[in-house]
């Protein structure tokens, strides 16, 4: 089995050929290929991790859309002076296929 660690949208994911993850919005159309960084690369029983081995490593994947992640609601309340505030966030994501690891 084939499969590496890649970073992708600030944090580290395992991806294999087929995959699909979601990540922080990349820049890009749906349909575009974009590569993704290498950190390890496992073939079998041969683990790769030098970073002069993994230069040569590209993992390519596609994008398949762009979404906006779940909402989230910031409160902040001060006792007795009668300060609230209220703040929503939703992340820009992007939904990857992962389409070759060579």
């Amino acid at each position: 089995m084939v499969y590496a660690i890649v970073r992708a949208g600030g944090r580290q994911e395992k991806v294999s050929v087929g995959d699909t993850i979601v990540i922080n919005r990349v820049s890009g159309e749906a349909g575009d290929s974009v590569e993704l960084a290498p950190v390890l690369l496992v073939d079998g029983d041969s683990v790769t991790s030098a970073k002069s081995d993994l230069d040569n490593v590209k993992v390519t994947a596609e994008i398949l859309e762009e979404l906006r992640g779940p909402k989230i609601r910031i409160l902040k309340y001060k006792n007795k002076t009668g300060y609230k505030k209220r703040q929503g966030h939703r992340q820009e994501l992007t939904r990857l296929k992962i389409t070759g690891i060579a």
